[in-house]
């Protein structure tokens, strides 16, 4: 699930691209019988090139799935025809929580999705005076997670005891808390920002976005070009920083990506990336990230800065000073001590954060 994240609460739209995701709870471990689907389809992935499967897909859906799937396999789901009028609405890149054991049990993207029995049949045969599933989709993207669905509930404005019991379809502000609240970056958002390849023509506009004020971290989804759907285990640590701040705090999408923490002050703009931990590889990527965000900052950059948990290695903040860049960790609980880089080695690096 490079996921920048689907909806974010932007304000404004990017001209040709849809920002209205739709989220899919889908109830996927209960019944003996949907564990049994669980581990044919979505524990692992199926070849829908091989003939008892393919020669009941349409010439449009093999073509469909070869493209978002080119090496002929992928996970799939599906509903019945009892949910025949809210599946209508669905579409490739919006968003499933596939739900069980009172969780949320993993996050898929949608990918190619269509109606036909005599694959849905192929995929899970219906038991003795069962129902055929209806309606079936594809997975872009598949990562397992464990969000308490307390959290999913307080997420949608449900009570905390809802059970989840049948398949919802999430839209508008119901849908944008989820993915907000989870922080879900799916892979067709970013095709469409034109982050995962380079535009064909201007770059999108950079977009300010909310600050999420959820706890839930997300699980972790590594793909070879990217990573989307990814556990953002220092949410709590970006929450507990900006619960410290006089301003508010916000994010920007751009065409790169989107910023954690963006702190426009009355006098000065600050992009900060957070990560969980101190080691090298994670301060290297957080500069990299800063570097590559500040040229598309709404405002020119006056800070750049990388949130820890801890106080980092002597090498690692030699590596962020070196490039003007600050250091801010946590000392104690509520508690944050900056380490700035030297205002000579900033004021040298500045230029180069605000050219694009």
């Amino acid at each position: 699930m490079c996921a920048a994240d689907l909806t974010q609460g932007v304000a404004g739209s990017v001209p040709g691209v849809d920002f209205e995701t739709r989220v899919l709870v889908c109830p996927a471990y209960g019944s003996k019988e949907s564990r049994r689907h669980w581990h044919d389809t979505l524990e692992q992935e199926v070849s829908f090139a091989d003939m008892k499967l393919s020669r009941h897909l349409s010439p449009r859906q093999r073509e469909q799935l070869s493209r978002l799937h080119p090496t002929g396999v992928a996970r799939f789901w599906g509903a019945t025809s009892t949910h025949d009028k809210a599946m209508s609405s669905v579409r490739t890149g919006d968003v499933a929580l596939f739900t069980g054991a009172k969780k949320v049990l993993a996050v898929g993207e949608v990918g190619v999705i269509f109606v036909n029995r005599e694959v849905a049949d192929t995929l899970w045969p219906p038991s003795p005076g069962g129902k055929s599933w209806h309606t079936v989709y594809s997975l872009r993207d598949f990562v397992p997670a464990e969000v308490p669905y307390e959290k999913l509930a307080e997420l949608i404005g449900y009570s905390k005891n809802y059970g989840f019991p049948s398949q919802l379809v999430l839209e508008g502000d119901k849908a944008r808390a989820v993915v907000e609240g989870l922080r879900i970056t799916t892979r067709t958002l970013l095709e469409q920002l034109g982050v995962e390849k380079p535009p064909a023509c201007d770059p999108f506009p950079v977009q300010r976005a909310a600050l999420e004020r959820q706890h839930t971290p997300v699980v972790s989804f590594e793909r070879p070009a990217t990573t989307t759907l990814y556990r953002r285990e220092e949410q709590p640590l970006v929450v507990e920083f900006c619960a410290t701040l006089a301003v508010e705090a916000e994010r920007f999408r751009s065409p790169v990506g989107l910023c954690d923490i963006y702190i426009q002050g009355p006098d000065s703009v600050e992009v900060i990336e957070a990560k969980s931990r101190t080691e090298h590889a994670y301060v290297r990527e957080a500069l990299s990230q800063l570097l590559d965000y500040a040229p598309h900052s709404p405002r020119p950059v006056d800070r750049l800065a990388v949130l820890l948990p801890d106080p980092p290695d002597e090498r690692e903040l030699q590596l962020l000073h070196r490039y003007g860049v600050d250091c801010i960790h946590r000392v104690s609980p509520g508690v944050f001590r900056r380490v700035p880089a030297p205002d000579d080695r900033r004021h040298l690096m500045k230029r180069l954060w605000t050219e694009s």
